[in-house]
């Protein structure tokens, strides 16, 4: 969880809530350690809840250990340049990309737990 809030607040730069902005409902959990949450800059929460007693990942992050194929977050095209830049000064493995296409650019890396993540933005 800690290399989770890391890498989702300071590298993707999001906004982990903490004490009052916790929602109610979740105090209790963040309390304990199971879950954090962090709000993007449109206002959607972003759960994050950790599960100690599953075995790790697999140290290959390409073999998803989730149905789910990856989380994007589509940011301004002024700022996707940067974006891809604090991916290389952070030391993170890019897995695809930077890619253009007719819908925009998009990057592929993964989080601390082996899950992929795109930025992705709008064609110029």
């Amino acid at each position: 969880m800690q290399a989770s809030r890391y890498f989702y607040g300071h590298i993707l730069g999001l906004h982990e809530l903490t004490g009052e902005e916790v929602p109610a409902t979740l105090v209790e959990l963040v309390n304990v350690g199971k879950i954090t949450n962090f709000v993007t800059p449109d206002g959607t929460i972003l759960d994050l809840f950790g599960e100690p007693e599953l075995f790790p990942p697999d140290p290959d992050p390409s073999k998803s250990f989730t149905r789910a194929y990856h989380l994007a977050f589509d940011i301004e095209a002024e700022l996707f340049d940067q974006a891809v830049s604090a991916l290389r000064e952070n030391n993170l493995v890019i897995a695809h990309g930077p890619v253009t296409r007719s819908t925009g650019r998009g990057v592929y890396f993964y989080d601390p737990d082996g899950f992929m993540i795109e930025i992705r933005c709008a064609p110029h």
